[in-house]
């Protein structure tokens, strides 16, 4: 199994939903371009042969990318995904830090392009690309009035 330290730069992912609540802890790094996201891989993020599921894996990238894309934009409401593709190109296996790297490559009023890759310790497993649109931010309760 790998070393089960957090690797130095990472700290809790602390926006919550639903959907990633059973796979916490995640953690999140901010870098130049982008952001990763990360988590040791265990039991709650595995299929029934011990991998890593390709489900979580896209669900993360997706999150990563649209993050990132978020960062750079600043002041919207959010994000909606109009699509993303993924390529496995190896696995991820119980024990291993699983990273997603992900980086905004184009940002605009409109949409957003943002590619990731996804790392098992030190092994590349997938990529992934992604269009994001963007919300259009939320009326201020100044002018709403």
């Amino acid at each position: 199994m790998s070393d089960l330290a957090v690797p130095a730069g990472y700290q809790r992912h602390r926006r919550a939903s639903g959907l990633t609540a059973p796979w916490e802890p995640i953690f999140i790094r901010h870098h130049d371009h982008g952001l990763s996201l990360a988590i040791r891989a265990d039991q709650p993020h595995a299929n029934s042969r011990g991998f890593v599921h390709g489900g979580l894996i896209s669900a993360l990238a997706d999150n990563a990318m649209g993050l990132s894309c978020a960062d750079r934009l600043g002041g919207i409401s959010g994000l909606v995904t109009v699509s993303m593709t993924l390529d496995f190109l190896g696995s991820a296996r119980l024990g291993q830090w699983v990273e997603i790297r992900a980086e905004a490559t184009r940002t605009g009023p409109s949409l957003n392009f943002a590619a990731a890759q996804v790392w098992a310790d030190d092994t590349l497993c997938a990529r992934a690309t992604a269009v994001f649109k963007a919300l259009a931010p939320r009326p201020s309760a100044e002018t709403s009035a």
